[in-house]
């Protein structure tokens, strides 16, 4: 096998917010760690996160940590694992704070400490006044952070293998993962990346849906990774649709928006969210306000000729709150609706956002399998954070501003645990010589079925395809028969694939092989998404059936794991307990 091998004590795959923040913690303990990331690391998607991030600071109202987990409990439908719930919330002062003096230039309050927003689904006192609790730099949050994390990698002397396509995980006889094969997305040349232990921090897969808030990049390729090593993905039925795209085309618009006192309206000019979330009206979770723009469309209240948007109000804020706390916001409308939001309203739809599901993992960003009824077993070196993982903090719905914690608070966890894992485990496993043999059978696939466009299937064909079977199938209501034929649907497409080409150009532009790669992860994540979904006969959170319209917490109080061998479905409970407190238990969900 004739490929240069590199050898690191850790790999990281993905330079996002979860993967610099645990090479930050790796670099700066003399971890030897290679970061592999498929653009520029200040490209990854963490920089289009807007709002803010979610730490019980109370520079703005009364909170404390533990107000915070219930609502992280509540917002997941409960759903989420209480034990990674409250281990995330506590931790996250502190982990604001760091990024402070990481050098994050947070919004400051007239006093000099960081400015706080309302943000959906948050409370004060386990459910009362609405809490200002998300930290925001502006409405550029994640930019600013995504920053000052890689210049303290540079700093930190980590090394980075920048565009470089991460295309499957190495293992052993013994199944233990030992490093990666990845591609030079500029020559093609292949390298592996022997370590010890492995970090999957790739986030999530909103390419999947035609209409998405993502970048093009976030094609769920560690998660897919993780399916092709026999690893399961936990809770894919869980989607996230943000109420707030720009109808039509799916850019994101803030929660901030919301939170600094923007309201929705149907073509009535009715602030109808006070019908739907009475206390929390525009600020209820996420999943509720989806719901309700589509409730309204449906009903014939839409906005437009067409009759297929609703409209987010902010001119009443005045020119000087939203060029200073929503400036990027106002450039996006600019830009692409023409409209300046200090004068007119925001057309929007809900569009989707977030994956909830992902590598099942546990509080220290272990990877874990099941290994009977009810117990699991963490695999040894290997780890996840960030959107591709799966703690559950977000169980059936994420609260806004909790995925810029997640990947902190659990990347920096993982980082530490790796530490401890090296100091027990200090060498090298072997890898055997033929570990990247189906590896390298895929990729030669794709560099040999370069023929004519017009004889058999295209990437960009399948592709389109595939994101409109999902936004049609699988989106914010969902039956058992729209559902059978999404699943229908997806397997044909898997099975064009199988047959597909790519063009000519290839052998100029190697990017047309990393589409045809990428195109083969969303599939595999589509299928995982629309057979779980299918799977599950009840409404919760963002999984919403219209003909299961109840949640079921007899039958359906637990988490899906989803194989790829057979398509394989099991369950696993959901970890109630929480680690110091008494444990939340299942209510009427209301806003």
């Amino acid at each position: 096998m004739n490929i240069v091998t590199r050898k690191f004590d850790t790999l990281v795959v993905g330079a996002g917010g979860a993967g610099l923040r645990a090479a930050l913690q790796l670099s700066n303990a003399k971890v030897k760690v290679a970061v592999v990331s498929k653009v520029f690391p200040t490209r990854s998607h963490t920089v289009a996160a807007q709002g803010g991030m979610n730490a019980a600071l109370c520079n703005v109202t009364a909170d404390n940590w533990h107000w915070h987990m219930y609502d992280t409990v509540k917002g997941s439908d409960y759903l989420g694992d209480q034990d990674a719930i409250e281990y995330m919330c506590r931790a996250a002062p502190e982990t604001v704070i760091e990024l402070e003096h990481y050098g994050v230039p947070f919004s400051r309050l007239e006093n000099g400490s960081i400015y706080q927003r309302p943000f959906g689904g948050q409370s004060q006192d386990f459910g009362g006044d609405q809490a200002a609790r998300t930290c925001a730099a502006a409405d550029r949050t994640g930019h600013a952070m995504l920053h000052s994390l890689y210049q303290q990698n540079i700093k930190a002397k980590t090394h980075f293998f920048d565009e470089f396509f991460a295309v499957d995980l190495l293992k052993n006889d013994e199944g233990d993962i030992l490093g990666a094969i990845a591609i030079d997305i500029e020559s093609n040349e292949k390298i592996i990346i022997e370590a010890k232990t492995v970090l999957i921090a790739t986030g999530g897969a909103g390419q999947l849906f035609r209409t998405n808030t993502n970048a093009s990049i976030n094609t769920g390729d560690g998660m897919a990774m993780a399916l092709r090593a026999d690893i399961p993905l936990q809770d894919m039925e869980f989607f996230q649709f943000h109420p707030t795209g720009i109808a039509g085309k799916g850019m994101l618009i803030t929660e901030g928006v919301r939170g600094e006192g923007g309201y929705l309206v149907n073509n009535d000019g009715e602030r109808f969210m006070e019908r739907y979330a009475p206390h929390a009206k525009d600020l209820a979770s996420r999943d509720v306000v989806s719901r309700a723009i589509a409730i309204e469309i449906r009903e014939g209240r839409g906005c437009g000729p067409n009759k297929d948007h609703v409209m987010l109000k902010l001119d009443h804020l005045g020119s000087d709150v939203i060029k200073k706390r929503l400036p990027s916001i106002r450039d996006t409308s600019i830009t692409f609706l023409g409209i300046d939001p200090i004068e007119e309203a925001i057309p929007v739809f809900p569009t989707a956002h977030y994956t909830m599901g992902g590598i099942p993992t546990n509080r220290f960003g272990q990877v874990v399998v099941p290994i009977g009824e009810g117990t699991e077993h963490a695999l040894p070196g290997l780890y996840a954070a960030g959107e591709c993982a799966c703690a559950s903090v977000h169980g059936a719905n994420r609260l806004g501003g909790n995925s810029l914690l997640d990947i902190v608070v659990f990347g920096r966890a993982a980082g530490n645990h790796i530490i401890d894992y090296l100091k027990e485990n200090p060498h090298h496993k072997a890898l055997p010589e033929e570990s990247a043999t189906s590896v390298l059978q895929r990729l030669e696939y794709w560099e040999k079925n370069t023929v004519s466009m017009t004889e058999s299937y295209t990437v960009p064909q399948l592709k389109a395809e595939l994101q409109l079977v999902m936004e049609e199938n699988c989106g914010v209501f969902r039956t058992e028969e729209v559902l059978e034929k999404g699943v229908n649907a997806v397997k044909a497409i898997k099975d064009k694939l199988s047959k597909a080409s790519i063009s000519d150009y290839s052998s100029v532009f190697n990017t047309a092989r990393i589409e045809a790669l990428e195109l083969e992860n969303l599939v595999e994540i589509g299928l995982a998404t629309v057979i779980s979904a299918l799977a599950r006969k009840e409404s919760r959170g963002a999984h919403s059936r219209m003909d299961f319209d109840k949640r079921d917490d007899v039958s359906w109080m637990k988490h899906s794991l989803y194989f790829m061998k057979n398509n394989l479905l099991t369950y696993k409970p959901v970890r109630t307990q929480a680690m110091t407190v008494a444990t939340f238990p299942p209510k009427e969900r209301v806003y």
